[in-house]
């Protein structure tokens, strides 16, 4: 059996071990096929094609990207639905305290259409679920298993998991409502009941679905927020939401409950003779029936509106919980009052756990309290638990940084260093600190893919390698491979880089601060200031490990590293990169161009240790000149000749040349001892060692290898 996706034939007489194995692997096939027909000609590759193309990997950017589209239209929609709860308001018509129900018609109209402008996202979304792809069940042995992109079996599925859901969650219960309302008055106290529970059922049905889609979107990138303060404050905001939908529903409730305390005193006013002959109707509590003529005859001789009045402390109905919304008059003031006040008293029931609510005995009531307590104590232990994890997340590092220092106080005064080495650690973790942040930087390169490191590397290392005057004579491949294995680093004032007389077994290239690299003098190797050299942004040490670089020694018997003449010490708190030998040595063997001679030429130029030689040589031609012309003024000229051809032929000149143990430059100094006011000396009692250029290994096996 071939392994094609459009293999046409199947050929069944082959030798199988029984007909369970093949039924298994047929149904492999069809799941891991990808939108493939059963026959293989062109036509149908091309159909193939198509299929893929309007298919959406669950894993894409694309996809990702929707899902947090999606999750804000979410929470806008659950912002929206609650505010049809205020829709209704109570009116009140004359000072004697008549009232009636009214309908917010702008209100209602507004959050009817941004309503159908939400619930075409969720179709959107069903739509885009239909072409979303998913991972057959039976292939996840391996990695991250195998992508189903048959439209069909994504139907299929969908279908018989989400769609449901997907379809309640969108269904126009707003504009349901909003028709009923506007255009049916008869049927608002038949159909508000029924209609509310409805919609807070669906309500309920799309918090669960932006619950999954958060989850979904945290399980495909790992956060909500890119950042521990906007976690910190997206958990806030859901805190706030659900004050919205309580304050909501409380200011539902509170219409409600003025409602029925009309209906009771209406009814018990029908049941007895009323004194105008007029009895009570519960339309005549709807606004759009205030101007009859029959209810401005019962407003005028009715006691409904007094016996409900919840400024009268002695009437009998209780309003427990809706008690002071209704004293202040809150469903007759404009949305902005009604709705602030809302949120405010959602908000104050959570953060006090409902502990300030006086009750009635009403049920529903009841229900309504116990579900703001249980609400209350989920959100605020959900809501500590994530501010303290986004928060510790924030101090994470400094207080592991402030661990580690604790740590090594404890240390240092357990070893009982003298206070100088306690200084200079504290001021190097300092330092470190200024410099990274405590950022391991280092790890977080090495846990990236070697192309995408390199790049990284490159475009931090690139301009401030160039600032080096001896790197900016390199092309870009040179330069890149470089970069790849350079090493950052910071060291605060006084610290020893290299110590005279200990291999090289860096070069360190500056780029901000002050290095001083000073000769040997003295026991011990100890630095002095006997020709001291400062360097600043764009300088090098450590040059001495070129030369041991590009000798073309074998790798069975390699040199040693050659010896520091030069002790390298920060003067000023500096940064830089630093290249190891070994890396050198590397970038040497697989890269023939820095045997080329500009770059031998430029590193002579760049050189401290060549730039003190060639001073050496102008120096001495400058005293030969000085000698020379001080010969001729005292007429001395032949003897001088003969006596200079003698020590220039011998061992005369100018600097005395110390080599280290690899033969390469180690201490180049110049004596300065001249003639003293313009009178000619001997030139026999001047005769110093003649003067030698730094080792250059032959590179020829390069170039003829």
């Amino acid at each position: 059996m071939t392994r094609g996706c459009g293999e046409s034939v199947i050929n069944r007489n082959q030798n199988l071990v029984d007909g369970v194995a093949w039924k298994m692997a047929m149904r492999s096939r069809a799941v891991k096929s990808l939108c493939c027909s059963k026959t293989g000609s062109r036509a149908s590759m091309k159909h193939q094609e198509s299929c893929k193309r309007w298919i959406l990997d669950p894993e894409s950017l694309s996809f990702i990207v929707w899902n947090r589209v999606f999750l804000v239209s979410c929470y806008i929609a659950l912002i929206i639905d609650p505010m049809i709860f205020y829709w209704p308001m109570i009116k009140v018509i004359a000072a004697d305290g008549s009232s009636c129900i009214d309908l917010d018609r702008r209100l209602s109209v507004s959050i009817t259409l941004m309503s159908s402008v939400t619930n075409l996202f969720y179709l959107l979304n069903m739509v885009v679920k239909f072409h979303t792809a998913y991972t057959a069940p039976n292939s996840r042995v391996f990695a991250k298993g195998e992508l189903v992109v048959n439209r069909k079996l994504i139907g299929r599925r969908y279908i018989k998991s989400d769609f449901s859901a997907d379809l309640a969650a969108s269904l126009p219960l707003t504009q349901v409502k909003a028709v009923t309302w506007l255009l049916i008055p008869e049927a608002r106290n038949s159909s508000n009941v029924m209609v509310t529970l409805i919609i807070l059922v669906q309500y309920s049905l799309r918090l669960y679905l932006t619950y999954t889609l958060t989850d979904q979107i945290i399980e495909a990138t790992g956060v909500i927020t890119k950042s521990a303060w906007g976690g910190a404050v997206y958990n806030l905001l859901l805190y706030l939401l659900a004050s919205h939908i309580i304050g909501a529903i409380w200011y539902l409730f509170t219409i409600a409950r003025q409602m029925t305390c009309w209906k009771e005193e209406c009814l018990m006013e029908g049941t007895n003779s009323s004194r105008n002959g007029t009895t009570c109707e519960f339309r005549f509590l709807d606004c759009d029936f205030s101007g009859l003529t029959e209810r401005q005859v019962w407003a005028n001789g009715t006691r409904v509106f007094a016996n409900c009045d919840a400024k009268n402390s002695s009437i009998a109905f209780h309003y427990g919980i809706f008690l002071n919304s209704l004293s202040f008059g809150v469903p007759s003031v404009n949305l902005g009052d009604k709705y602030c006040y809302g949120l405010w008293w959602g908000f104050q029931q959570l953060i006090s756990n409902g502990q300030n609510m006086v009750n009635s005995t009403f049920f529903g009531e009841t229900l309504f309290s116990i579900g703001i307590a249980m609400v209350s104590l989920i959100l605020f232990a959900q809501l500590i638990g994530n501010m303290q994890t986004y928060l510790q997340s924030i101090i994470a590092r400094v207080e592991k940084w402030r661990l580690r220092q604790g740590d090594t106080e404890e240390w240092m005064r357990h070893r009982q260093l003298p206070p100088h080495f306690r200084r200079r650690v504290r001021q190097f973790y300092r330092s470190q600190w200024l410099a990274t942040r405590g950022v391991d930087e280092e790890s977080i390169l090495r846990g990236l893919p070697s192309d995408l490191r390199r790049d990284i590397k490159h475009h931090l290392c690139i301009d401030l390698v160039r600032r080096v005057s001896f790197f900016s004579e390199m092309d870009d491949a040179l330069l890149d491979a470089i970069c790849e294995r350079l090493v950052s680093f910071q060291s605060a004032a006084g610290t020893v880089r290299v110590r005279a007389g200990d291999p090289v077994t860096e070069m360190l290239f500056v780029i901000r601060g002050k290095l001083r690299s000073s000769a040997a003098g003295g026991r011990g190797g100890r630095s002095g200031h006997h020709g001291s050299t400062i360097l600043g942004p764009g300088d090098f040490c450590g040059e001495e490990l070129l030369p041991w670089a590009l000798h073309p020694a074998p790798s069975q018997s390699p040199c040693r590293l050659p010896v520091s003449a030069r002790t390298v010490t920060v003067a000023v708190q500096a940064e830089g990169f630093a290249l190891r030998a070994e890396d050198l040595r590397f970038v040497a063997s697989q890269f023939r161009r820095m045997h080329s001679q500009r770059l031998q030429h430029a590193l002579r130029y760049y050189s401290h240790q060549w730039r003190a030689w060639a001073a050496c040589l102008v120096q001495a031609a400058w005293r030969r000149y000085r000698r020379r012309k001080a010969a001729r003024e005292s007429g001395q000229w032949e003897s001088f000749v003969s006596r200079s051809d003698e020590v220039e032929g011998g061992n005369g000149g100018c600097c005395r040349h110390q080599e280290d143990g690899f033969g390469g430059s180690g201490d180049l100094r110049c004596d300065s001892r001249t003639s003293s006011r313009g009178k000619f000396r001997r030139v026999e009692t001047m005769a110093m060692a003649k003067p030698e250029k730094p080792h250059e290994p032959d590179f020829s096996i390069f170039l003829h290898g």
